[in-house]
């Protein structure tokens, strides 16, 4: 089937002509969360995205499940519980998806934190996770496993644990499970403005198909309630439903970069994240493997006001990761042209309204608000680790104008092994895949695991260079995954855009590339090339070095 009449099947469920419950406008980490959750309960639920699923910050995140050890520190033990709990689900219900991850925190004598603080907060947060994770090297012992880090006046180090993930497929298996459920997704459509009736209730949107070569053709779509899950971009609608000008409408949101650098492990080998304090500033910054690459981060600076562009980093920032990681190793002295690719996001933190006496976006409180306003559900804020707690309380909001049956007990957003059970019984080929790769397609794909194999071809089960991404997982998301675009499938499908040289555009895996889309999208030579084109300027734009 090619990409027209994959489109217009996504489209047709707009048409009906009954109001859905639930129009959730956002298709990140919390829209999906949001969107599980109230399909579960039966809703008639319909979630929108006006880019690509994932686009915003939650394909552009640090990629950690954790549970916020420096909230311990400042005394918010319950954020801390609840994060804890909802790392340690994440890690039952998902396992190589989200993957426990050893973090360790060297120590210097005179520089902060000194072992015995650190070490007590350790025990505190093992605690609250029922397990023991915390561990203590002392000097000689760990510099015999990390020869590389600066020695001077080095005390020893403290391990713990957290989680990693893939947060762009994460957003994609938690979309899987509520479609499984009866929702309908659909990106690339933008909500253009909010739909009121005489009583000035929102009771739904117009929207546009930002992907349709007709750029005026719209569509009305009402609902019972409409919830509005755009992160950093909350204000907007919010504005709207409020009905006040925009001068005196009291914007809540206040929007934080944060910028990652990526280096190859043969640059800068790491099998445990390294969280320290930046010597300018004493930010924590980490230096963590993933997808077998080094990633140094992040960065947290007030962000301008935020229109529908992609987000970069600035050289400043480029320098200031450089700068944190070369004072932790010695004799390492990466520079700009170890990086293979960089992504900024935007975080969408609450403010406290004080401007002029704001503290620093790190001193900010990660939490999460929920707001009501003319029949418009808002949320903004909290963090990807609490995204099915940040859905329940959304769907609490929405009680107060939807009749929401709530008296089943659901205790999982990723319905985790059982979807497994059968798929080496039915696919023999899939017990001839490397374990560790076994493990991931499962964590990634759950129940359309089968579905994937069964694409397959022989060929595709082939690594893709020394990436973690089989050839398959290309052939799959583009026939299956609503790809519009060639970013979507190298930056947010899958992640080769972000791991190999040139955004993955060298000449053997683009013609491979070329060789599937033209199969599975139906892209002829001119649409091929203009994907290339617009990607190509894309990713050297926002994905790779700004100017010095």
């Amino acid at each position: 089937m090619n990409q027209n009449k994959q489109r217009q099947q996504a489209l047709a469920p707009l048409t009906k002509s009954e109001p859905w419950d639930m129009l959730i406008i956002g298709g990140g980490i919390t829209g999906a969360g949001i969107a599980r959750e109230a399909a579960r309960r039966g809703l008639a639920v319909l979630l929108i995205e006006q880019k690509d699923f994932a686009w915003g910050t939650s394909s552009r995140s640090s990629k950690m499940v954790h549970g916020g050890l420096r909230y311990i520190a400042s005394g918010d033990y319950k954020t801390t519980l609840l994060s804890v709990r909802e790392r340690e689900r994440m890690l039952g219900e998902a396992s190589g998806l989200v993957n426990e991850m050893h973090y360790v925190m060297p120590h210097y004598k005179g520089k902060f934190p000194p072992p015995w603080i650190f070490n007590t907060l350790l025990r505190v947060y093992d605690k609250i996770a029922g397990k023991r994770y915390f561990k203590y090297f002392k000097k000689d012992a760990f510099l015999r496993l990390n020869p590389n880090i600066k020695q001077d006046k080095f005390l020893g180090a403290s391990q713990f644990s957290d989680a990693i993930t893939d947060d762009s497929r994460l957003v994609m298996r938690v979309l899987d499970e509520a479609i499984h459920d009866g929702a309908q997704a659909i990106n690339y459509l933008k909500a253009e403005s909010l739909i009121t009736n005489e009583q000035g209730l929102v009771v739904g949107a117009t929207l546009k198909d930002t992907a349709s070569k007709d750029s005026d053709k719209t569509l009305d779509v009402h609902a019972k309630v409409v919830v509005s899950a755009t992160g950093a971009w909350a204000d907007n609608l919010r504005m709207q439903a409020s009905n006040e000008p925009e001068q005196s409408f009291h914007k809540q949101i206040r929007p934080s970069r944060g910028s990652h650098l990526v280096v190859s492990q043969e640059r800068l080998p790491t099998s445990q994240a390294y969280t320290f304090l930046h010597p300018a500033d004493k930010r924590a910054v980490f230096v963590f493997p993933w997808e077998n690459r080094t990633v140094l981060g992040t960065t947290d600076l007030d962000h301008p006001p935020l229109n529908d562009e992609e987000v970069g980093i600035t050289s400043a920032e480029v320098d200031y990761l450089l700068a944190a990681t070369n004072s932790l190793f010695d004799d390492t002295d990466l520079n700009r042209e170890d990086v293979i690719s960089t992504w900024a996001g935007v975080r969408p933190l609450i403010s406290d309204g004080s401007d002029g006496k704001r503290v620093s976006p790190s001193k900010e409180k990660r939490d999460h608000s929920v707001w009501l306003d003319n029949n418009l559900v808002t949320v903004s804020g909290g963090k990807l680790t609490t995204f099915r707690l940040i859905a329940l309380d959304v769907l609490a909001k929405c009680q107060e104008v939807l009749d929401l049956d709530d008296s089943a007990t659901h205790n999982q957003a990723i319905n985790g092994d059982q979807v497994f059970s059968k798929v080496a019984s039915i696919h023999p080929k899939f017990a001839t895949l490397p374990s560790d790769l076994q493990q991931r397609l499962q964590g990634f794909y759950g129940r359309k695991l089968d579905t994937l194999l069964e694409l397959a071809h022989e060929e595709d089960l082939a690594y893709i260079t020394d990436s973690n991404t089989i050839w398959a997982e290309i052939r799959f998301a583009a026939r299956f995954e609503q790809v519009i675009h060639l970013d979507d499938l190298l930056l947010r499908r899958t992640r080769l855009g972000l791991i190999l040289p040139h955004g993955a555009m060298t000449p053997l895996i683009s013609a491979r590339l070329k060789q599937i889309c033209q199969q599975e999208l139906g892209w002829d030579e001119q649409k091929w090339q203009q994907e290339v084109a617009r990607y190509s300027e894309l990713w050297q734009r926002y994905y790779h070095l700004p100017a010095a």
